[in-house]
């Protein structure tokens, strides 16, 4: 899984010819806005700003570019191991950014979605979640999901606790439990698997993001810190997509000979 690099921005207008549709859904984990901080002597949450900017950026693209459904790992339930001044912060920009964006959201006729155990988050952004999500219900063509206070393991287990609460009641028969089943109790039921999976900084993990939904998902690994993050970085993405083969545990072209 090559990383894709600056240099790509140069060609990514120009995509190959007879080009196949867009990625229906591409999530994206941002990172590097403490790298970008700190190569610059600026406080870690100045990054996190900038990152702000360039989620922007990527929501902009995601609809130029006739993408359906964009999932932007947002907060981790990792995350609230940082510094408490930090994840304060966090919080703050995303009550921010929350009450910023909804007017673009419904100008754009973007629905808003979370993935995650949103509970737990304040209140005050609890309240702005809930607001967005109902201002932008309606809408159908685009859809921005947030994952916050998102863990695939966590969510994996929330899952497998419910599908054993309804066979132990007797609701479900064990061996009736399919894919579908199980895909219906995840945080993402409804959502249809990315195709694409980003992630910035140069880092080549895909920590603990939609570990099941990813399974046949194409990785492209960028070396832009989040906060430089742009429009022409998205299409780079895209384009490297384009360049894929997606075999789906078969043998590509040969199969569909045979």
């Amino acid at each position: 899984m090559p990383a894709v690099s600056s240099s790509d921005r140069i060609d990514s207008a120009t995509p190959p010819p007879a080009m196949p549709p867009p990625p229906a859904h591409v999530a994206i984990i941002m990172d590097g806005n403490g790298r970008w901080a700190r190569q610059r002597g600026l406080p870690r949450i100045e990054g996190h700003r900038r990152g702000v900017e360039a989620v922007r950026a990527a929501i902009e693209g995601a609809r130029e570019q006739g993408i359906r459904y964009l999932t932007l790992y947002a907060f981790s339930a990792e995350n609230w191991k940082r510094p408490q001044d930090e994840v304060g912060a966090l919080m703050g920009l995303l009550e921010l950014f929350l009450k910023r964006e909804t007017s673009t959201l419904i100008k754009n006729r973007i629905r808003l979605r979370t993935i995650g155990q949103t509970a737990a988050l304040p209140p005050v952004v609890r309240s702005e979640l809930a607001a967005a999500i109902a201002a932008t219900a309606a809408f159908t063509e685009h859809t921005l999901i947030l994952a916050l206070n998102y863990g695939s393991r966590t969510e994996i287990l929330d899952a497998a606790r419910s599908l054993a609460a309804d066979a132990a009641a007797g609701r479900l028969a064990p061996d009736a439990i399919t894919w579908e089943t199980l895909a219906a109790r995840l945080y993402t039921a409804g959502l249809p698997d990315p195709d694409l999976v980003i992630r910035t900084s140069g880092e080549t993990r895909i920590s603990n993001f939609l570990l099941l939904q990813a399974a046949y998902a194409e990785f492209v690994f960028m070396p832009v810190l989040w906060p430089d993050f742009r429009k022409e970085d998205l299409a780079a993405a895209i384009a490297e997509y384009y360049r894929r083969e997606r075999r789906f545990g078969g043998t590509g072209i040969a199969d569909s000979k045979s």
